[in-house]
């Protein structure tokens, strides 16, 4: 009997112990902003003794990996497209976006062009991507949203030209990817395939990944700011099916809710990463590039129209890149 309580305890803290941990799964270049955002939510009540392990890979492959198996209590991405995709596959309720704040997204960024030093190819705008002997570097629509939104921006710049049109938007978007030097499969990739190994003339990637490069590489690299961007939301959800399994959805759910506490938007701010507390984004307005920002809802009919029709097997993309 003594036994047989003995191990029901020991059961009992160690479903404890597994619901006090969390994994969240995110985008490739989150890495830096969740290593401060963790301890600081641990030094919350409701983290009090929770370990939160971190995976961090292009985001289309991490929603992949999570629709294969892997259990992630909570998932960060940079697209509402790749929690969709999720939700489709039956493991995040369907009406995700509706349970946090900002369409369940408490920070956004946008994509700036960064080029070397002196800006020698003269990169002033997305139009100056399609110019013969420029080379790009950018991460694969396929595999990241970093790619999606760079795809997209320049396709919002198309669209504003005077004539445009679906031919030569396409046109236009057919020149600048037959300029890329490396489709990456994720924005680390592409930073170290430009900043680190010297490749290319222009990287395409992130305000808070483009901050992070000036910081490391000073004085090798200048930001050039479009005319025009596409706002690029966080988004995040508990993943209800694993949560459920493993008994921690109460944490799961408080972890992502102190991401729109103040101390959390602070961080994502120190991070280069847009917080949407507004108060907050206008102590650090002076950090952020000033730029015109389109929706993806508004310039493009939404996430799943946009994916539709330009990143699914045989769409836009498909139709205009060839790879070398």
């Amino acid at each position: 009997m003594i036994r047989s309580i003995a191990i029901l305890a020991l059961a009992y803290l160690a479903s404890l112990a597994s619901a006090a941990d969390l994994l969240n799964v995110s985008y490739d270049v989150a890495r830096e902003v969740y290593k401060d955002v963790n301890p600081a939510f641990a030094a919350t009540p409701a983290g009090q003794g929770v370990v939160i392990k971190q995976s961090h890979d292009g985001s289309a492959k991490q929603a992949r990996a999570v629709i294969e198996g892997l259990d992630a209590d909570v998932v960060t991405m940079n697209s509402a497209s790749d929690i969709e995709q999720i939700a489709k596959a039956g493991l995040i309720a369907a009406d995700w976006a509706g349970r946090l704040p900002h369409r369940s997204s408490p920070s956004y960024s946008t994509h700036l062009l960064l080029v070397k030093q002196g800006n020698p190819k003269g990169i002033a705008d997305w139009g100056d991507l399609a110019k013969p002997g420029v080379q790009i570097v950018v991460v694969n629509p396929k595999t990241g949203a970093n790619g999606k939104y760079t795809y997209l921006a320049a396709l919002a710049w198309a669209k504003r030209q005077p004539g445009a049109s679906d031919d030569s938007a396409k046109a236009f978007l057919k020149a600048v990817f037959a300029n890329v030097l490396a489709l990456e499969k994720g924005g680390r990739a592409a930073t170290t395939t430009f900043a680190q190994r010297g490749l290319g003339d222009v990287l395409i990637t992130f305000e808070s990944e483009v901050f992070r490069i000036e910081q490391e590489f000073p004085g090798k690299f200048q930001r050039v700011v479009p005319s025009v961007s596409v706002r690029a939301d966080n988004p995040v959800a508990w993943v209800d099916r694993y949560v459920a399994k493993k008994g921690s959805a109460a944490t799961a759910k408080a972890y992502l809710e102190f991401l729109y506490t103040g101390p959390a938007q602070e961080v994502f701010a120190k991070n280069f990463i847009r917080p949407t507390d507004e108060a907050v984004l206008a102590k650090h307005a002076a950090t952020f590039a000033k730029l015109e920002l389109v929706t993806v809802e508004d310039a493009f009919g939404g996430w799943a129209a946009a994916q539709k029709t330009h990143f699914d097997d045989g769409g836009w993309f498909d139709q205009l890149y060839q790879s070398k």
